[in-house]
């Protein structure tokens, strides 16, 4: 039987072809929904196809290829990523493991391999919650546990959800048909950049995963009294802004107190926003992530009490409303394990680390357990048009994974 063979050039030329799908064309941004996310959805289908595989759209936006195992309608390994992108991003945050995947199929179908077992891909239609704000959407509807509520949320044009479904020619009432059963799926893997600096530091190109960090995601509301920039003397000024200033240092300062926690005030809008009024109101959103959830949950707690106390000693009101809250999603050992054993496999050192970013994988393990791959990028950036990884680390990362989907004992997981 010939050998698998993969093209690292053909993973990194879909990475780059993917980067033209965007709203703008220098600047790389593909939310849900979107035209853009339409197009490349139609490029990933395509080459689904080209490797083997059956494709189709679900009932979310999500693109799912499958190639059959040894006889048809086995259970799958199933693998993914995201294409949906932030604001002004990088090339290869989720990207990469969508495409990386559909290389190893490709390698597996030139060889004339069937395996025991299906393996299905998807691309899911969004992990970032740009548009929405909601994360995980795509994922989410395939473990079962997306919230058809959500489908009322509106982005920044007042464009509900529901109604950016119509648009795409999805049938939001379909959604829970994206659902996927536990004894359908084997496992889960992703191969993912690693989004920060370790692996670069400790010079390998790939690590092992060993749990995906917990978060908690809050949206804060100040409120002050707007008034005339000009009149209104300092000593009698109910400035929301000055009050959130505060509590924007607040956080900064309990999240950097503990090891391996972080607190971020990502978006910030004053209110009515001219520059001559003092600002009436005031809104940010705030983001506390750790790998061990009782050590986040106390975080969220002390944030909280802390901006209840710098509000009330200004006798400004202040409400905090939790948006998201996702607890720790540990990487399964017995798939650690043959993730590890593909790394020795290859002559690598085998590093293990945890994920501070968020991954599709979090949902996913609510029906399955998963693993993750971190592959090198470079200075550790990502979610910036600055992020970047090596032809030769791609290709590396993807015989690591085409060795872990030959190998794959499913019979090693729990009983």
């Amino acid at each position: 039987m010939q050998k698998s063979t993969l093209s690292a050039a053909r993973i990194w030329d879909h990475c780059e072809r993917l980067a033209r799908f965007s709203e703008k064309p220098d600047v790389l941004t593909r939310v849900f929904l979107s035209q853009e996310q339409n197009a490349a959805s139609q490029a990933v289908l395509a080459w689904m196809r080209d490797a083997g595989m059956s494709a189709r759209v679900d009932p979310i936006g999500n693109v799912v290829g499958r190639y059959e195992g040894e006889r048809e309608g086995l259970p799958c390994l199933m693998l993914g990523s995201h294409l949906d992108t932030v604001r002004d991003a990088g090339k290869y945050d989720g990207m990469l493991g969508v495409v990386a995947a559909i290389e190893c199929v490709h390698a597996l179908q030139a060889a004339g391999r069937r395996l025991p077992f299906a393996i299905e891909i998807v691309g899911f239609s969004d992990e970032e919650g740009v548009r929405f704000g909601a994360t995980l959407l795509g994922s989410r509807a395939v473990a079962g546990t997306f919230r058809m509520e959500l489908l009322g949320d509106r982005d920044r044009s007042g464009t509900s959800m529901r109604e950016a479904m119509d648009a795409a020619g999805l049938d939001a009432d379909a959604i829970p048909k994206a659902a996927r059963r536990r004894e359908d799926l084997l496992a889960y893997a992703e191969l993912h950049i690693e989004q920060g600096p370790v692996l670069e530091a400790a010079g390998l190109p790939v690590g092992v995963v060993t749990a995906i960090n917990g978060f908690s995601r809050l949206r804060v509301t100040v409120s002050g009294t707007a008034g005339h920039a000009g009149t209104v003397p300092m000593s009698m000024r109910r400035d929301a802004l000055v009050a959130s200033a505060e509590c924007v240092l607040a956080v900064a300062r309990i999240g950097g107190a503990e090891p391996d926690l972080v607190a971020t005030v990502g978006r910030l809008e004053t209110f009515p926003g001219a520059i001559n009024v003092i600002p009436g109101e005031v809104r940010f959103t705030l983001d506390v992530r750790a790998p061990n959830d009782e050590q986040r949950l106390r975080a969220v707690a002390a944030i909280v009490a802390e901006i209840g106390r710098i509000c009330g000693a200004r006798g400004l009101p202040v409400q905090t409303e939790s948006l998201q809250d996702s607890p720790v999603a540990a990487c399964a050992p017995w798939l650690m394990d043959q993730v590890a054993a593909a790394i020795e496999a290859e002559g690598l050192p085998v590093h293990h680390l945890p994920s501070g970013a968020g991954h599709d994988g979090m949902a996913i393990k609510a029906i399955a357990d998963i693993c993750m791959l971190f592959v090198r990028c470079e200075k550790g950036i990502s979610h910036n048009p600055a992020e970047a990884i090596t032809l030769e680390d791609a290709e590396v990362s993807a015989r690591v994974l085409l060795r872990f989907i030959e190998h794959f004992s499913a019979a090693q997981g729990p009983a």
